[in-house]
């Protein structure tokens, strides 16, 4: 079973992943991956020696295209458990972040081979026992101020 937890902060050395919730004209950007038929938001590992601030930057821009955006830190989050996806029990550390994008340029040419722009939110997630807790957790956090309840 997998867990995810939240924190208020974490050292920064155990932050491997940035995962980005946006939003663009008031509908989410969910991305398609080229080698899945789900669906998942923006975000992934952390380069070495990288800040994890510009390794959210770097992501939503390769998987959205969002080339104008402000980004506003929610919280650090952890996954731990075994789905068939993620496979050992080690606790893995990310930071958790939301877009307000202004402007969205052409999609690069990496692994994402589709953004979609929507109200609603997808059913298939690639990773659904970790996206959708994600997702709540920044609505509770900032629905009300972004319109988006």
């Amino acid at each position: 079973m997998i867990e995810v937890k939240f924190y208020e902060g974490v050292e920064d050395g155990l932050l491997q992943f940035a995962v980005i919730v946006a939003r663009y004209k008031k509908q989410w950007v969910i991305c398609k991956h080229k080698s899945r038929d789900t669906y998942e938001v923006p975000g992934g590992h952390r380069e070495p020696g990288e800040a994890i601030l510009d390794t959210a930057k770097r992501e939503l821009q390769e998987e959205s295209g969002a080339i104008d955006f402000e980004l506003t830190p929610i919280c650090v989050y952890s996954v731990s458990g075994k789905d068939g996806v993620i496979s050992d029990l080690t606790e893995t550390y990310g930071m958790l972040y939301f877009a307000e994008v202004h402007r969205i340029g052409p999609l690069p040419e990496f692994e994402i081979e589709q953004v979609i722009l929507s109200e609603e939110l997808p059913k298939n997630w690639t990773y659904p026992l970790i996206q959708p807790k994600l997702m709540e957790k920044v609505i509770m956090n900032i629905g009300k101020e972004h319109e988006i309840y």
